[in-house]
């Protein structure tokens, strides 16, 4: 008995997500196949028939699954996974590039933080699709429209959170070292840097979250290839368990990055300024 417990409470958090995805998909099959109408028959009558939907409007999850062998095995999807991959990382990957540097660089310069602050106040708070207009009529709809998408998207939560782990910083620490004369870059490189890491880490993840919506967004609006284009199309024939497919992949794409990155930020997390550590 103790080892059962002590298995479970090793992976409770597993065991948990588990047993409430297989709840949810039972009940979902259920619906769709009519074993809960049948069941509610009894007590309900003609009531029961809420109980059953078809699948015109909501496929199985033995129908979705069956649906995304066939369209790997066929191939017909993997031109569309290559699209919204290469739209997902160039636009992630230009976020990083551009969105750290300038978060660390308006933490560290408050003059640098005024002048650019309103521009991230208004696009933090700007919805991304109502660019989607501009965006297209500046680059048409082609790849690049996609990336910017991702990229406006991705880049204000890495670019704010790189700021707020140079804001948290120890002023204790700073103090000590110019105490002793140390150089502005030998600051930045030994105290300000490494205490921003897991600022830095958590923008990314939830910046991940914000690309993965761009991409979808962006091909759902106007594109030729994608995923989106994919569940458009699927959606537009009524093909709900195609569309279920595309949604299925963002969604696990999704948990993936955001669950490898949740784990690399918990290896820093003692890296991160203690509340009330610069007081």
């Amino acid at each position: 008995m103790t080892r059962i417990r002590g298995f479970y409470l090793a992976g409770e958090r597993a065991i948990l997500g588990a047993i409430t995805v297989g709840f949810v998909l039972c009940f979902w099959e259920g619906l769709t196949r009519g074993w809960w109408a049948r069941l509610l028959e009894p007590a309900l009558g003609s009531g029961a028939a809420a109980w059953r939907i078809s699948p015109i409007f909501l496929s199985s999850p033995t129908a979705v699954a069956l649906t995304a062998i066939r369209v790997f095995a066929t191939g017909d999807i993997w031109s569309d996974l290559g699209v919204s991959g290469l739209e997902f990382l160039l636009g992630f990957v230009l976020a990083i590039a551009v969105g750290i540097p300038l978060g660390l660089a308006a933490g560290w310069y408050r003059r640098f933080c005024f002048a650019i602050e309103p521009f991230l106040s208004a696009l933090n708070a700007t919805p991304r699709v109502a660019l989607l207009p501009l965006i297209i009529i500046w680059v048409g709809i082609g790849i690049w429209s996609k990336v910017l998408v991702v990229f406006l998207g991705a880049v204000i939560p890495i670019c704010i959170n790189s700021l707020a782990g140079v804001r948290t910083t120890d002023a204790k620490l700073l103090r000590v070292a110019r105490s002793f004369k140390a150089a502005e870059g030998r600051l930045f490189r030994t105290i300000i840097l490494p205490s921003a890491v897991p600022f830095i880490l958590t923008g990314l993840r939830l910046g991940v979250g914000r690309a993965m919506v761009g991409v979808v967004v962006g091909e759902l609006y106007a594109a030729t290839a994608g995923v989106g284009f994919m569940i458009t199309v699927a959606g537009a024939s009524f093909q709900t368990d195609k569309v279920f497919v595309g949604v299925a992949i963002i969604a696990l794409a999704g948990v993936l990055m955001i669950e490898a990155l949740s784990r690399l930020e918990r290896r820093f997390e003692t890296w991160r300024p203690k509340v009330g550590a610069a007081t």
